[in-house]
């Protein structure tokens, strides 16, 4: 089983600020590790000491076989970065900026042209290639600039919060073109402020929280240490809640909970199927006017709370026309990753 991306006991510090303290990761050639954790966890610092951006203090890490620290090259010649801030030259067309990135990846004139021109079509920016990237919506910016990461066919993409401040739509299409790229071979890091773009992507996910490793898991085992899956059951009139919640208790794992206001009940199953099937068979005998009857199961929202005991800072879309205000000492980049960078690293090797 080949290993794409290997870490063991990272750190890293600025000053007294441990921003991570030995993580430890192993992502599988091929498939999508998701990376959670609230703002100031670590995660873009994983990225960029992952991506070479940065050197660990403790620890080692392997990207594509090679050393992240005494091979830095031979991994930006293997690595896509597309980091939380589109890195495209705002005066150049989306033809131009990819070009550029193929000519400083040695693809050549011809070569370069052409990548860019699979890219442009692949990515549905045909239409803009000729305009210049400013006058691009954020949502054509951001598959801009995935296509740059992907201008030297990386065998290891790094996704820092990529879909950030873009509408559902676009979240989307965004996600399929991740989709199609790991379909095709290639290993995907992302770190997210989405859940639901982690539980639709990611094959295992690592939730990580003051610079540690809190917890590691696909989606459905993640969502298992919350618990069993939850009955809601809606009664029509608030009359007929006391008689509900009194045939609901006998396969409650724990006491039901009553929303009187939405006539709802919501009961934690002690059992799988066959509780849901007493519990349907005693409503329907009782002759009780029920709304709805639906199964909920544990959702990453539930597992970020459990495992760091707060809200989750991350898993809401943030509102249109800005992002969430920062905290000074937070774990965000505070300058864009240079454009070669965001290409594979280009620059050492020129």
């Amino acid at each position: 089983m080949d290993i794409a991306i290997r870490a063991a006991g990272l750190g890293k510090r600025y000053g007294d600020h441990h921003a991570l303290r030995g993580v430890d990761l192993e992502v599988r050639a091929g498939t999508v590790l998701g990376l959670l954790g609230p703002n100031g966890a670590g995660k873009t610092t994983t990225v960029r000491l992952l991506a070479t951006l940065l050197e660990p203090d403790q620890g080692r890490a392997e990207v594509a076989g090679f050393d992240v620290v005494r091979q830095q090259r031979q991994v930006r010649r293997r690595i896509g970065l597309a980091g939380q801030y589109a890195a495209v030259d705002s005066l150049l067309t989306g033809r131009e900026n990819l070009e550029l990135l193929g000519r400083l990846l040695h693809l050549g004139r011809k070569g370069a042209r052409e990548r860019a021109s699979e890219l442009l079509a692949r990515f549905e920016l045909e239409d803009a290639a000729g305009k210049p990237a400013q006058t691009y919506s954020g949502g054509m910016r951001r598959r801009l600039d995935l296509a740059a990461a992907l201008i030297g066919r990386p065998d290891v993409l790094f996704l820092d919060e990529p879909t950030t401040g873009l509408d559902p739509a676009s979240r989307l299409v965004l996600w399929e073109m991740v989709r199609e790229q790991v379909a095709q071979g290639v290993t995907v890091l992302l770190t997210t402020q989405y859940l639901e773009e982690a539980d639709f992507l990611a094959d295992r996910i690592l939730v990580i929280d003051t610079g540690r490793v809190i917890a590691e898991g696909t989606p459905d085992e993640l969502k298992r240490k919350v618990g069993e899956e939850w009955l809601e059951v809606g009664v029509a009139t608030e009359a007929a809640l006391p008689e509900a919640v009194a045939l609901l208790t006998p396969v409650a794992a724990a006491k039901p909970e009553v929303d009187r206001a939405g006539r709802r009940i919501s009961v934690q199953l002690a059992d799988g199927i066959g509780t849901i099937a007493a519990a349907a068979v005693a409503l329907e005998r009782a002759g009780l006017p029920v709304t709805d009857f639906a199964l909920r199961r544990p959702s990453l929202d539930d597992v970020f709370f459990h495992l760091t005991g707060r809200g989750a800072q991350v898993g809401r879309a943030p509102e249109q026309g800005g992002a969430a205000q920062e905290q000074p000492g937070q774990d965000r980049d505070e300058e864009r990753v240079p454009v070669a960078a965001a290409a594979g690293g280009a620059g050492d090797d020129q």
